[in-house]
């Protein structure tokens, strides 16, 4: 039996297709008839990495410009899972490439998709509890790097510096892990 209460695709119409996102228009009509065409974004798979140092008080996160926003930002190592690869695999390949870090081991933590308005972009969270310094970040990946104390991410979340929905939910889910809470699990 249908659901009454779905929205029905009426039809969709590629505008782009590029190796890292897929943007079409939808003609979406609603439960009351009532019709209008939306953008529809699909995006690569990402994986992003919280990594904690060795008593778990600090985070590492990067600093760049994101031109979109037109702001300096600090967020969590992440980015594409190439084809065929690993998310874990991934979110420690990018924590290296972005860093200079190498994470010890990562553990999922969580699978979310930041913008279901409007964006199928899957995301992974992933955790690291230390890594070694293997070298520098690649050129084009970042402006700084930094071990960030626990307190001081909560407040860059209030003052605007952190504005990436999963570094947002992986610094609140170090300091949930701190105050003892349970982790996230399915």
């Amino acid at each position: 039996m249908p659901n009454p209460h779905a929205w029905v695709i009426r039809g969709e119409r590629l505008v782009d297709d590029t190796p890292h996102v897929r943007v079409s228009l939808a003609d979406v009509e609603l439960p009351n008839q009532v019709r209008f065409t939306q953008y529809v974004f699909r995006m690569r798979r990402c994986a992003m990495t919280l990594v904690l140092d060795d008593p778990a008080e600090r985070v590492l996160l990067m600093r760049r410009h994101r031109f979109i926003v037109d702001r300096w930002v600090w967020e969590l190592p992440g980015g594409y899972v190439d084809d065929g690869e690993d998310p874990a695999a991934a979110a420690a390949r990018e924590v290296e490439e972005e860093t200079g870090w190498r994470p010890r081991s990562v553990e999922h933590v969580l699978s979310c998709q930041p913008m279901i308005g409007n964006a199928d972009f899957p995301q992974e969270l992933y955790l690291a509890r230390g890594a070694e310094q293997t070298g520098v970040p690649h050129v084009d990946e970042t402006a700084e790097v930094r071990w960030v104390p626990l307190d001081e991410a909560r407040a860059m979340i209030a003052s605007g510096d952190i504005l990436g929905a999963v570094t947002v939910i992986g610094v609140q889910h170090a300091l949930l892990l701190r105050a003892g809470g349970q982790p996230l699990r399915p």
